[in-house]
């Protein structure tokens, strides 16, 4: 059987809800509601790491990050991971590797060693892309570590060298990860560069309730970022503009989405490193090939699901140690007994953990440790419980409320599953009243299948 080629565009801090799939009614981007309707797009896509690095070890490895042992910013990865660009090397796939690769030596900016690089065998990249490039000065480096600067605006620049490496690379089976930088800040700036003309054009553009609520740094920085959005789908679009050319559409399976959303200091003082919807919602997009399924998926789906996916769409066996799923069923509409809830790891700013329902957003912090130096705390304590049927846009923390305790109970059961199955054996959670539940036993699979089925009142 002939080999799906296969992409992943990523992009930086890009909220689900800047799609008009999803209900953005911008016009920001029309090419990707074209090929998620024709493809298949997840409403509920949610990162497990709201942060750059942790969330790129899981989509390399299809592992948390507490067990990538990348928990926070500035540790590389293992360069004894099992990543997917090795797995896909190893049948016959031609790998590469295009933008910020965020996994690397912290104290090199550019430049990344061969061993770094997760196994990629074409490499364009910067470990710290932010750091060492602007809107209009984008620098990269080669399999030699050459330093190569690219014309054009930031996007424009990765998803050309993209497109380059797919006509070079379009009589074998290949495999490329781009990874944008926008529509991340410019760090050195505090600033969303657009591309020149383009912040004029959404002064005035529609504002998510959470943000028209909260305010943060909204007024100084949406029209920017709205910007960046704008111009990452008129990319994505001029690179499935370069695959129907070559005659490669039909044989490639492309996936579109984002490492974390973006609260604009609504929550905290920066953009991200909590569990709300504003930080973990991401956009999610597959299409090309088998991946065009015309379908809409509701079911609640993680970035630790990419790599399986990746893996059975090129036929690959899914290796031993991934804790995710491939999210083919749902497009094959093979009714899979899936998942009803997502699991969140923050670290940097607290060591947090969450569960994120249908219905619920339930999330305690560890009341210990250092959550710069700590992947892990031993106690935790209840912190956050949003109801999203009555409060959709997470403005009322009902933790306190005695009315809910019952439901913290309940909740604390499923969260405790969740830091189990990631590979958490030893903790005690607290509820918000002071309860305490010891949970250092793994529940038995035979009598939890997939979730806590007495928890099903509590989706």
């Amino acid at each position: 059987m002939e080999k799906h080629n296969l992409i992943v565009f990523l992009t930086d801090q890009q909220r689900g809800d800047t799609l008009g799939l999803y209900g953005n009614p911008s016009n920001l981007t029309s090419n990707l509601d074209y090929y998620g309707r024709r493809g298949t797009y997840f409403r509920k896509a949610f990162t497990p790491q709201p942060v750059c690095g942790p969330a790129r070890s899981v989509m390399q490895t299809g592992k948390y990050a507490t067990q990538t042992g990348c928990f926070r910013n500035r540790i590389p990865l293992r360069l004894t991971e099992e990543t997917v660009a090795k797995l896909l090397g190893r049948e016959g796939y031609q790998t590469g590797y295009i933008g910020k690769w965020h996994l690397g030596d912290p104290d090199s900016h550019g430049p990344v060693v061969e061993q770094e690089r997760g196994g990629y065998q074409y490499w364009l990249a910067a470990n710290l892309l932010e750091f060492v490039s602007d809107a209009y000065d984008t620098r990269l480096w080669d399999n030699h570590n050459n330093e190569l600067r690219l014309p054009g605006y930031r996007v424009d620049a990765l998803t050309d060298a993209a497109i380059r490496f797919i006509k070079e690379h379009q009589h074998h089976p290949f495999f490329l990860f781009v990874s944008l930088l926008e529509p991340h800040h410019q760090n050195h700036l505090d600033h969303y560069p657009a591309p020149e003309g383009y912040e004029e054009k959404f002064r005035d553009a529609w504002l998510p309730q959470d943000l028209r609520a909260l305010g943060g740094s909204t007024a100084q920085h949406l029209s920017g970022y709205y910007g960046m959005v704008k111009r990452i789908d008129e990319a994505f679009g001029r690179l499935m503009d370069a695959l129907h050319s070559l005659s490669l559409y039909q044989k490639t399976g492309v996936i579109f989405t984002s490492d974390h959303g973006n609260q604009f200091k609504t929550r905290n003082e920066e953009y991200k490193r909590t569990p709300h919807d504003s930080a973990i919602h991401v956009p999610m997009v597959l299409c090309g090939g088998r991946y065009d399924a015309g379908r809409e998926v509701k079911k609640l789906v993680s970035l630790i699901d990419v790599v399986p996916t990746l893996l059975e769409t090129a036929g690959v066996s899914l290796p031993d140690g991934l804790q995710g799923r491939s999210l083919l069923p749902l497009l094959d509409q093979r009714s899979p007994d899936w998942r009803d809830s997502v699991f969140i790891q923050i670290s940097e700013t607290q060591i947090g953990r969450a569960v994120r329902s249908e219905r619920w957003l339930y999330g305690a912090v560890g009341t210990q440790g250092d959550p710069w130096e700590d992947s892990q705390c031993s106690t935790y304590e209840g912190t956050y419980l949003y109801d999203l049927k009555a409060d959709p846009f997470e403005l009322h923390n009902l933790i306190n409320y005695k009315s809910h305790q019952s439901i913290e109970l309940e909740l604390q059961k499923l969260l405790s599953f969740h830091m189990q199955k990631a590979g958490e054996d030893d903790f005690t959670l607290l509820s918000s009243q002071g309860d305490k539940s010891r949970y250092n036993t793994l529940m038995a699979e035979d009598q939890y299948p997939y979730f806590p089925k007495e928890l099903k009142n509590f989706r």
